[in-house]
């Protein structure tokens, strides 16, 4: 099978090697990546054969509007855009309706894997319909490991997937955390990487994250390399919206999408105020700038 792949970095550049590994064909297309075979859309477009498919990896917002916007003008009825970046499932859903309208198909893809998918595998949660799904499935199957890949449901449900796939892993992630910090903060002498470690192996919160948690503290392991500076890509704040119009109870991830905007102040206001209440009603000591 033959496609098109715009997006040559660290996702869509692995990507792309995965897909000619087994044996398929990708026409890759990036403005600035110096392992792009085309110099246009244009000539991405023209390099297909059809029903033409052309699959993004670009950041979610307006690169992904503007680019599916011209791909609208550039495609015929028949072909499917795919997108497999971290779009917002409403704009995914409002650009399925925009390309239908011209009959072309349209997939909304959650892709995970990070940098670690080319030799792994990448799972893929798509939404679409099933024909458009059908004609993409070779190449579903070359990029995901065996299980590693669902059709969610129709337009919107892949991305929708995915943003509480990333949320849930925001959750995860600040639970470690925490247990390391509190580990650390122990009087008994922990020896915390190698507690760490151990939990790889039989226990009921083994899994990749914790593995990357130990292999990342083998090589810091006071983290003194770090900043405690963590962003956010949207998709945490995206998720807590939805729980709260469809009244769905999420508070762990709240809370880690909180704690992450925490992360960004060197000096927290809200913590200002407390103290100086703290101080006002009960004359607790305060610390001065």
């Amino acid at each position: 099978m033959k496609i098109g792949m715009i997006g040559l970095g660290r996702m869509g550049g692995n990507m792309t090697e995965r897909i000619r590994a087994h044996g398929h064909e990708v026409v890759g297309f990036d403005p600035v990546a110096a392992s792009a075979d085309v110099k246009t859309l244009g000539d991405l477009v023209a390099a297909l054969d059809a029903p033409r498919v052309a699959w993004t990896m670009i950041p979610a917002g307006d690169s992904t509007e503007e680019t599916i916007a011209k791909l609208q003008t550039l495609l015929a009825e028949g072909d499917v855009v795919v997108d497999g970046g971290n779009s917002y499932y409403g704009d995914s859903v409002r650009r399925g309706e925009m390309l239908a309208t011209k009959g072309i198909g349209f997939i909304d893809a959650g892709v995970s894997g990070g940098v670690w998918g080319l030799a792994n595998g990448y799972c893929l949660m798509v939404g679409g319909d099933a024909q458009h799904v059908a004609l993409l499935q070779p190449i579903f199957d070359a990029l995901a490991p065996e299980g590693g890949f669902v059709h969610s449901g129709p337009l919107g449900a892949g991305h929708f997937t995915k943003m509480v796939h990333n949320a849930i892993e925001y959750g995860i992630m600040e639970a470690f955390a925490e247990g390391y910090e509190l580990l650390r903060a122990s009087e008994l002498g922990v020896d915390v990487p190698n507690s760490l470690a151990a939990w790889r192996y039989g226990s009921v919160v083994r899994s990749w994250l914790l593995e990357l948690l130990v292999s990342e503290l083998e090589s810091d392991p006071n983290l003194d390399k770090l900043r405690g500076y963590a962003d956010d890509s949207g998709e945490g704040r995206w998720t807590v919206n939805e729980a709260v119009r469809l009244a769905v109870p999420a508070p762990v991830i709240t809370a880690s999408l909180y704690r992450r905007f925490e992360s960004r102040q060197d000096d927290s206001l809200a913590m200002k105020v407390i103290a100086a209440l703290r101080n006002a009603f009960g004359g607790h000591a305060v610390k001065a700038e």
